[in-house]
């Protein structure tokens, strides 16, 4: 039905290379619990990555026209797997990823067990300054960030700046 909206599927590779949504934002996030209560976005779809092994999402050639959001813990594994994802789509940007966010939430914190020690070659410079401040544990030993202890506001400001941003930045190229 047209319009209609689908609030959860689960589709095999093949299938979800196939699906060719009319979306423009899709949001990656490797949570369960964050990715069946993610603030609803227009044009958007959120996917539950599960952590590393992105070989479903591959063949998904559609994603190379959208943008693409990649939500995960602030741990040196969540930014390896986000530079994991940039391997196959060098597009994708990081959410609730940043060292604000971290900050904010310092009453969460948590230990992450095995870090993640390998150089990341496509972190932006704000990602891998924090994540050298995780890896070397300058902040705190073995911190993290869970992403399911961020604040549903916090998650919900982000996510509509986010839409903001991209209005404002399509009024500018109307100009």
């Amino acid at each position: 039905m047209p319009g209609a909206l689908v609030q959860d599927i689960s589709l095999d590779a093949t299938s979800f290379a196939r699906l060719d949504c009319n979306v423009s934002r899709v949001f990656i996030t490797e949570n369960e619990i964050n990715f069946l209560a993610f603030p609803q976005v227009k044009d958007g779809l959120v996917i539950f990555g599960s952590g590393y092994g992105f070989e479903m999402l591959k063949k998904a050639e559609w994603l190379s026209r959208c943008r693409v959001y990649y939500w995960g813990d602030i741990d040196t594994h969540g930014f390896a797997i986000l530079d994991q994802l940039r391997s196959q789509f060098d597009h994708v940007e990081s959410l609730l990823m940043d060292r604000n966010t971290l900050l904010e939430f310092e009453s969460q914190w948590g230990e992450e067990e095995n870090q993640a020690l390998r150089d990341l070659p496509r972190l932006n410079a704000a990602e891998m300054a924090l994540y050298d401040d995780l890896r070397d544990n300058r902040i705190r030993r073995h911190l993290r960030l869970e992403q399911e202890r961020i604040g549903f506001g916090w998650v919900e400001s982000a996510v509509s700046g986010l839409t903001l941003s991209q209005q404002a930045g399509a009024f500018d190229a109307g100009r």
